[in-house]
């Protein structure tokens, strides 16, 4: 079992990623949303959205720093164990606190508040949002069960064995003795990265990211009595705002 976890697993949860993805994109590219029903309600969409968005966002900050910047690395700028432990915990409680704020206002507002959201709502919906809730609330369990002192340091045992899974070559005896909650974190955590593909949190890999580089667009004001083409006029015309 144990090999199977932390040997077999991570490399089943990273083919159905990328199958699902390659699905995706050739047969389901008009699927490939995140099916917004801002339509039907969009008053409390407005403050759940942008609190799970946010939330989440720097979870998974979080976790790219923990899990693949070495503890030396951190050290080396002067940032000791104890001081990483405690932006780690607040910083990560406060985080996850928002993001399950923002996704339980989500359920809500697709359960209770809303019924034709709640018709839209499809089973791989609700499927998502189950391991979704599971793997915050599994992180927040993890580290507040290890709040003394310098906490628990997966940096010398879980953060490693991640990092060994892209030489091919996983170290799962570094996953010897690792607590409980954080094990079924894990495990969580790889079932919602499986998952992705074929759920609307798809659209994590279309951010708009070419807005931000997309030349200026220029809008032109026109009389709104003006029916039809605009008639041609000789010489200089003045611009408009």
């Amino acid at each position: 079992m144990t090999t199977f976890l932390w040997g077999v697993l991570p490399y089943i949860t990273f083919a159905l990623l990328v199958a699902g993805l390659f699905w995706r994109h050739r047969h389901d590219r008009f699927g490939w949303t995140t099916r917004s029903s801002q339509v039907y309600e969009s008053k409390l969409l407005n403050i759940a959205s942008p609190a799970f968005h946010y939330g989440i966002l720097f979870v998974l900050a979080g976790h790219v720093v923990g899990l693949f910047v070495p503890e030396s690395w951190t050290e080396t700028v002067g940032v000791s164990e104890h001081t990483y432990h405690l932006f780690s915990l607040y910083g990560g409680t406060a985080a996850g606190l928002l993001a399950l704020a923002g996704i339980v206002l989500l359920v809500y507002r697709r359960r209770l508040s809303n019924a034709p959201v709640f018709r839209a709502t499809t089973a791989n919906d609700k499927a998502m949002y189950v391991v979704l809730l599971a793997a915050i609330v599994m992180g927040m369990a993890a580290k507040l069960s290890h709040a003394g002192g310098d906490g628990y340091d997966y940096r010398q045992s879980i953060a490693p064995w991640a990092r060994s899974l892209f030489t091919l070559q996983p170290d799962i005896d570094l996953m010897a003795g690792v607590p409980v909650l954080y094990e079924v974190h894990a495990v969580i955590g790889m079932a919602l990265i499986a998952l992705v593909p074929y759920t609307r949190l798809v659209h994590m890999f279309s951010a708009p990211v070419q807005y931000l580089f997309r030349p200026y667009v220029v809008y032109r004001s026109r009389d709104p009595e003006q029916l039809g083409p605009r008639p041609e006029k000789r010489g200089w015309e003045k611009a408009g705002s």
